[in-house]
């Protein structure tokens, strides 16, 4: 599947307000990326789309990428120093394990919300909300059509 074809607008639309439900409860930042395809390792590839979307400039270092090859079928979730450390070892594994489940059975926006739930959720326990908080990334959903 196309990196193009994966989310229609109103999946898109949903997704989109998964992540502002999660970002609600902290500070840290959230956002997905859908590329076709990943060449090399999803982990590294994850790290250089982060990278390139500027995640890593978040004061708090606490952004979280979910990273999508489509055509793939490679996905990965990584997160900033400041939350990477702060949670078990194997959580985002775990995340990806669930997501993984929803999506062998065509359930991409059902995988991923509720992937982006679990992310808030340890986000909103390590990074809370303050009234000071702005949201320091924009929400996009960015997407490579290689």
């Amino acid at each position: 599947m196309k990196a193009k074809d994966f989310l229609d607008q109103q999946a898109e639309q949903q997704l989109l307000a998964a992540i502002k439900e999660a970002e609600k409860q902290t500070s840290g930042e959230i956002r997905v990326h859908i590329q076709d395809n990943c060449k090399g390792d999803a982990i590294a590839t994850a790290a250089d789309v982060f990278h390139r979307l500027k995640m890593d400039q978040t004061v708090l270092h606490n952004g979280v990428l979910f990273f999508l090859a489509t055509t793939d079928k490679k996905m990965a979730v990584y997160a900033d120093e400041g939350l990477y450390h702060q949670v078990p070892r194997d959580f985002w594994d775990e995340i990806i394990r669930e997501m993984k489940l929803h999506f062998a059975q065509s359930q991409f926006l059902e995988g991923l919300s509720k992937g982006i739930s679990r992310a808030g959720e340890a986000l909103s326990t390590h990074f809370p909300y303050s009234n000071e908080d702005r949201n320091e990334l924009d929400d996009s959903i960015s997407f490579d059509h290689e």
